[in-house]
């Protein structure tokens, strides 16, 4: 019988796995960050099997459990069946925010291309493939293996349609208001050029991943404009793609607090990336030193 063993894995983190190796290494990784998602997991990983058995490429899931409490990665480990190896589960506690959880998780996949999404899969699998297609045509394009490539989804796009019931129609404004103040706010204070730097759908290259994520220091929701930030600062193409977005409930509304802290996640990713280029170039010469 297999025995199931805990492996050390990144910083402070352990990541649950088996003795099983694939056959075959992963060319696509999803990473589903979460925190204390409780049951709603298991119906999240009836999907996400249903997507690895359905896609004919050569995918893994890992899902990263940001200090969950709620006995998520024990439920997700109890329900893997079939898929050990291709499903994976990082843990660490504690809680450390999404960033945090969406660069472990993008570090430690296998795959060639790399996409990250919400774990209440608001955006559309679909649209994860989809993602992975258009980063692989950016690879292709370029005729380079190696190519630095990062394709976004955005909500802005004039082809992206957004769904919900009818009780959720004010949630929706609400939201879409203070996203877009937001964005305007992200777009004076830092060199980007994107509509929606918050959609929960985004892909890079494994080239693109290895450049940037190990010098990004944003562990909250500021992650992705710290991410388009270094995009632009290392003159690296950023594609805005249309998605489908179905809200399901409200349970993701930003507070008055959290909003407070973005801000001010913000005033720190552009201290870091406009005041201390040297220092930043520092530290990815003594990253690439460390990896070799």
């Amino acid at each position: 019988m297999e025995r199931l063993r805990k492996l050390d894995s990144l910083e402070s983190g352990k990541e649950w796995s088996t003795g099983v190796e694939l056959k075959y290494a992963p060319v696509y990784s999803l990473v589903l960050p979460t925190y204390n998602p409780g049951k709603e997991i298991e119906h999240t990983l009836w999907r996400i099997k249903d997507f690895l058995t359905k896609t004919e490429t050569r995918w893994e899931a890992i899902f990263v459990c940001d200090g969950c409490t709620d006995g998520t990665p024990e439920r997700i480990q109890n329900n893997i069946g079939n898929f050990i190896g291709q499903i994976r589960v990082i843990q660490y506690s504690p809680n450390q925010g999404k960033g945090y959880a969406v660069k472990q998780g993008l570090l430690s996949s296998r795959g060639k291309y790399r996409i990250f999404t919400d774990c209440d899969l608001a955006y559309r699998l679909e649209d994860v493939l989809l993602m992975s297609e258009w980063l692989e045509e950016q690879v292709d394009s370029k005729r380079d293996e190696n190519a630095l490539a990062v394709v976004i989804a955005s909500r802005e796009h004039p082809q992206s349609e957004v769904t919900m019931p009818v009780h959720l129609m004010s949630y929706f404004f609400r939201r879409q208001f203070q996203s877009r103040i937001f964005g305007k706010l992200a777009r004076w204070l830092l060199p980007i050029a994107q509509l929606d730097t918050q959609a929960g759908l985004k892909g890079l290259t494994a080239s693109a991943v290895e450049k940037v994520l190990p010098i990004l220091e944003c562990h909250g929701f500021g992650f992705d404009c710290e991410l388009l930030t270094a995009c632009a600062y290392y003159q690296i193409p950023v594609l805005e793609m249309p998605v489908r977005v179905h809200y399901a409930n409200a349970t993701t509304t930003t507070s008055v607090q959290s909003i407070r802290k973005m801000l001010r996640e913000l005033v720190q990713i552009r201290q870091r990336w406009q005041k201390q280029p040297q220092q930043l170039d520092r530290r990815e010469r003594g990253n690439q030193a460390k990896a070799a």
